[in-house]
């Protein structure tokens, strides 16, 4: 283990230094997070907005009809996207229903 010896005045100056580069960038993350991360949603909010099966959500991504972001191991989509594809999800809602089915 290998010590290093500064100034207390040079301490307290690089800490001073430190906490304003991190209230900097604690600004900057809530900023970003109010503009766009609460925007998206995940999988149980659009199942709940599109009245689907979790199962339908994974087929409209398979098939490319849903774009999705994926970050980890959860996905994202954009509301918009999700307000896109709602004609689609009620014609084939109308379209199992005249087949005897459910989605």
């Amino acid at each position: 283990m290998e010590f290093v010896g500064i100034e207390k005045q040079l301490f307290e100056e690089l800490m001073r230094k430190f906490e304003y580069f991190e209230h900097r960038v604690m600004e900057i993350c809530n900023r970003e997070n109010d503009r766009t991360l609460h925007k998206w949603m995940d999988n149980q909010d659009v199942c709940r907005y599109l009245n689907i099966s979790p199962r339908t959500l994974q087929t409209l991504r398979d098939n490319g009809t849903l774009p999705f972001s994926q970050i980890n191991h959860k996905i994202f989509y954009k509301p918009e996207d999700v307000q896109g594809i709602v004609k689609k999800v009620e014609d084939r809602r109308k379209e199992a229903l005249y087949r005897g089915r459910n989605i």
